[in-house]
């Protein structure tokens, strides 16, 4: 399935302070509450700080903008400032930021930890690449990808049909977010 960007509402953050645009939830239910993993694209205009997600891991990534320095906990700083480089932390963490200049937008992958776990890779070489079947969303960062339901331009998602090897091809330019999910053995 094709998820194009212009198609997801901007809803406001958990705690009213930003928006967002939200991609996919997984599993798809009203309020979110206890969602297993989710993908969104938020847009970060002030200094506010960001939702908790007590159990939740995050990955962010700079899409736009010159990025913003990250205190977590009152303590820890991370300078989100180069694009498409990935930064992992905790939902629980205390989360302020401080703007290196104007808006900036994010990538976020959440995975609630008990369920499952993530990761998010980036590809930017131009080449046919196999997905595999822990991918659970391809997010074309920047310019376009082919895949087996159709051409993918920069804000769009693409969530593979089915949980195995699925080709998709990268065109020069184009850098991909590959959201993968890998549930807990019970």
């Amino acid at each position: 399935m094709i998820i194009r960007l212009q198609d997801c509402p901007p809803r406001r953050w958990k705690n009213g302070l930003g928006r967002t645009r939200e991609i996919v939830v997984q599993p798809s239910a009203d309020g979110n509450a206890e969602f297993l993993w989710r993908a969104s694209v938020a847009e970060v205009d002030s200094a506010a700080p960001f939702s908790a997600f007590p159990g939740v891991d995050r990955t962010i990534v700079l899409l736009d903008g010159v990025g913003f320095t990250m205190t977590l906990d009152g303590k820890c700083e991370h300078a989100l400032t180069t694009p498409f480089e990935p930064f992992d932390f905790p939902g629980e963490a205390g989360v302020t930021v401080a703007l290196a200049g104007g808006p900036t937008r994010d990538f976020n992958l959440m995975v609630r930890r008990v369920y499952a776990r993530g990761d998010l890779q980036v590809w930017h070489r131009p080449a046919t690449r196999m997905t595999d079947k822990a991918t659970a969303l391809v997010f074309c960062a920047r310019g376009m990808i082919d895949t087996a339901e159709g051409r993918l331009h920069a804000g769009d998602a693409w969530r593979p049909a089915a949980p195995t090897a699925a080709p998709m091809s990268l065109r020069e330019g184009a850098l991909a977010l590959v959201a993968r999910i890998v549930p807990h053995l019970a």
